[in-house]
């Protein structure tokens, strides 16, 4: 993977996959881990680690009601002035969660819902503009714990990779500053205040980005291999180029940026359509780009035409049907997929094989297919 990510040519094409999830392994697989799934599959492996580190010089400290590590390891740091309680509403269908954060000038309160499956905002929690004043002025800028991380990679060693996000928002956030914005007002929203109010949508994206800065500054010699930026909101299915080039690529480029400064590499994550951004995505510098969505999916990735326009400036991941090939469909199949990814990304190298972000549901010998047929898929 280190060799694609360089866009070099590996002795044979990097498989693996995204996120892995829990319904999945709870329901397919007797609850094993990550690791466990990897293993079982022989299949290049992430470790996906996102640990924050209380700067107690500027009075921060871990939220002692969040002990339980959360979404890639994570837990919220607070302060004094910005505090986080957390009720349980009821509801027939749906885990909810009404979370309240106390500020000395008001407070803020986002719902999130959860399933077997996922979750997702039900309440945003930007509702009066003025909000975005209070989460300038009080929420938190942790910086990533580096030594945690570096015992992570080395107890890891040559199994693979060390995979991070550039910090999301607190409680539900995506990694781009474009696509935290929208998971705190919503992309409807979001999307009108660009024609109605432009200047408060700058506002706020700064403000987001800011915080994302100061972890970006705390990674010097912290030993990622790769950081996610970006997000489905930023995606050609969801916003105009006109939008993406004013309010996403600005702000993005410049934690790409930084990054780059502290030795560290990024894949920008687009899931959904990419083809007409496909050089403007390109064009911010990231080392890499995912997830190359095919249309049966929702998507509109033709890969052999992507990697023509763009496979010379990033390593491309992605690009594999998951939903069509991994469910429901004969091994040959998925092997002929797979050898179409390969033979479509694969040239000159550059390309790792995965399918088009997560899955919940998959028949574990399309699976083990998916793997053997990506491992005899080799470079001469």
């Amino acid at each position: 993977m280190l060799t694609a990510l360089s866009r070099g040519i590996p002795d044979r094409l990097p498989v693996t996959t995204h996120h892995i999830m829990q319904y999945f392994l709870d329901t397919y697989m007797n609850g094993v881990t990550d690791q466990e799934f990897f293993d079982f599959f022989d299949l290049d492996a992430w470790l996906w680690a996102t640990i924050c580190r209380p700067d107690a010089a500027r009075g921060q400290f871990f939220d002692p009601s969040d002990v339980t590590p959360g979404f890639l390891n994570g837990r919220r740091v607070v302060t004094d002035e910005w505090r986080i309680s957390a009720e349980e509403l009821e509801d027939d269908q749906f885990d909810t969660v009404r979370y309240r954060i106390d500020t000395p000038k008001g407070a803020l309160n986002m719902v999130v819902q959860a399933n077997a499956y996922t979750s997702w905002v039900a309440e945003f929690l930007v509702k009066e503009k003025r909000d975005v004043e209070l989460i300038a002025a009080y929420a938190p800028h942790p910086n990533c714990d580096g030594e945690a991380i570096n015992r992570l990679a080395e107890t890891f060693g040559e199994r693979g990779l060390i995979r991070g996000v550039v910090l999301p928002f607190d409680i539900y956030g995506q990694p781009g500053c474009w696509q935290d914005a929208c998971c705190l007002v919503g992309s409807e929203r979001l999307i009108y205040e660009t024609f109605d109010d432009s200047a408060w949508v700058h506002e706020l994206i700064q403000v987001v980005g800011e915080r994302k800065k100061t972890y970006l500054r705390s990674l010097k010699g912290v030993r990622f291999d790769l950081l996610e930026l970006g997000g489905g909101d930023a995606s050609s299915t969801v916003i105009s180029p006109k939008i993406f080039d004013e309010f996403v690529a600005p702000y993005d480029c410049q934690l790409i940026d930084l990054a780059h400064a502290m030795g560290q590499r990024v894949v920008y994550h687009t899931c959904g359509g990419m083809m007409p951004f496909l050089e403007r995505i390109a064009g911010l510098n990231p080392d890499a780009m995912e997830t190359f969505t095919p249309a049966n999916m929702g998507g509109d990735t033709r890969l052999a035409e992507a990697k023509a326009r763009i496979g010379d400036k990033v390593c491309m991941i992605g690009g594999f049907d998951q939903f069509h090939y991994l469910l429901d469909c004969k091994e040959t199949e998925t092997r002929a997929e797979v050898r179409r990814c390969f033979e479509e990304a694969g040239p000159r190298g550059g390309y790792i094989l995965s399918p088009s972000d997560h899955f919940f549901d998959a028949d574990l010998n399309l699976i083990a297919a998916f793997a053997d047929a990506a491992r005899r898929c080799v470079y001469v």
